[in-house]
């Protein structure tokens, strides 16, 4: 694309001065010719007998011709700073009314020597286009792992509820847990799959309040430890006391998927849970024993439906946890990232501290 030049107000302002000087020196100088030449060659033609100075015939020929030049000139002028203005502007309205009609890769062009104001029209309408088509392009994949993703949980429910119809089980303790730990799991799939959802399209309601965030992590871990623990896993913290306007229902559900994230992708061992509250902003760190993510996935990490494939194993967990995390980050004015540590995986979610 090339280089934009000066702002359109200026354009305008420039090219009208230049315009209007233009017309008024040819308009001078064709004077200037006229007379002198008149002077030399008939004289008599410029002064009269009868003393008349109103133009004659032959004058207002003249003058005629040298209003013609002039707007002539200025026809020229203005039509080439409308040019550069109104060329951006056509080509926008025609690329939108192809969007309209259903072709998503039409895309607007500045033209030669475009202004600033139409340059930054067509940047912002293509970016807006290559937003709409990416999304469009990820719906049906969307829809497509969204159904593949509650199919499952649903038809384990299904089949477990028909065998219980049928008196294929029978109603015990183990039974009705194992329901329940489907249907817990159906209701967090929907409840991430809503909250990224909610981001995506700017809907995402949050209810800040004032709480001691150290409180709040020691509840959650008190919630997981049990199932932790009876995976292998011990939990070790160190936790900052200090003030923080959350939503603590989203932090917890952030730090849930966090730890989840570690129970079903990391060696048993020791996972570090550590809050640092500092003036501004505050960091909750999750850091596990290892593998860790390899560098290429570590990229994608946080993108929705990125599931991690260990080698020779089949993929874990529904994609969705590490992207509701960043989607809980951001809605607090943060961002959460990953890094390794000692071989091991390490999440932070940073937030920003308003008190």
């Amino acid at each position: 694309m090339k280089r934009p030049s000066s702002g359109l107000g200026r354009e305008i302002i420039l090219s009208t001065v230049i315009a209007t000087l233009t017309s008024v020196m040819v308009t001078i100088a064709g004077l200037y010719i006229f007379y002198g030449v008149l002077i030399r060659v008939s004289p008599q033609l410029l002064f009269p007998l009868n003393d008349q100075w109103f133009p004659r015939g032959v004058e207002w020929i003249v003058i005629v011709v040298l209003c013609i030049v002039a707007a002539s000139i200025a026809v020229v002028i203005a039509t080439r700073l409308a040019r550069r203005v109104v060329k951006p502007l056509v080509s926008v309205a025609q690329s939108a009314r192809s969007i309209v009609a259903g072709d998503l890769t039409a895309r607007a062009e500045t033209g030669d020597r475009a202004t600033l104001e139409a340059t930054m029209l067509v940047e912002d309408f293509n970016h807006l286009a290559e937003e709409l088509e990416r999304a469009s392009e990820a719906l049906p994949r969307w829809n497509a792992t969204i159904a593949h993703e509650l199919r499952t949980p649903v038809t384990i429910l299904s089949g477990r509820l028909q065998g219980l119809a049928d008196g294929v089980f029978k109603p015990d303790d183990s039974l009705f847990r194992s329901l329940l730990a489907q249907v817990d799991a159906l209701t967090r799939l929907i409840e991430d799959l809503r909250t990224v959802s909610l981001l995506e399209g700017g809907r995402l309601e949050m209810q800040f309040q004032s709480v001691e965030l150290s409180d709040e992590i020691e509840a959650v871990i008190r919630l997981v430890q049990p199932g932790l623990e009876s995976a292998g896993f011990t939990i070790s913290t160190g936790l900052d006391k200090g003030l923080c306007d959350v939503d603590t229902a989203r932090i917890r559900q952030a730090l849930l998927a966090l730890l989840d994230n570690a129970r079903r992708h990391a060696r048993p061992g020791r996972i570090d849970v550590v809050l640092r509250v500092e003036e501004d902003h505050v960091s909750l760190h999750v850091a596990d024993q290892g593998p860790g993510l390899s560098p290429d996935f570590a990229r994608h990490a946080f993108e929705p439906f990125r599931r991690y494939m260990e080698q020779g194993g089949n993929a874990k967990g529904s994609g969705l946890g590490l992207s509701v995390v960043r989607v809980i980050a951001k809605a607090h004015g943060g961002d959460a990232t990953y890094k390794t540590v000692h071989g091991g995986a390490c999440f932070c979610m940073e937030i920003l501290r308003h008190n």
